[in-house]
């Protein structure tokens, strides 16, 4: 289970207060019973609330697949990046003895 972010504790909490001394308000009730009740009502909905509002939102990329040979169960690791190599410099005006035979134009 996902840890609650900071709004979920924020609106949970703003919710199990104004809940229960609303709810203490209307019912009027001074017995150690009516208000145990208020209060446990008042902290269900406040976990109501921090669990169904601003919950956070899954990502839409869908999940790195895993490489074949990690699949299959081989030991050989995953290369996770890859080196830059130099490309070796080529000066325009140096010639070349293959010139005239390059696919690339």
């Amino acid at each position: 289970m996902p840890r609650p972010t900071l709004a979920q504790l924020a609106y949970g909490s703003a919710t199990v207060v104004f809940a229960t001394l609303a709810m203490l308000l209307l019912f009027r009730t001074g017995s150690g019973l009516g208000v145990t009740l208020v209060a446990v009502a008042g902290l269900a909905l406040g976990l109501l609330v921090a669990t169904t509002v601003a919950a956070p939102r899954r990502s839409a990329r869908p999940a790195a697949q895993p490489p074949a040979d990690r699949a299959m169960g081989s030991a050989v690791p995953a290369v996770t990046h890859r080196a830059r190599v130099p490309r070796p410099r080529h000066h325009p005006k140096a010639g070349s003895r293959l010139e005239g035979h390059s696919v690339r134009r």
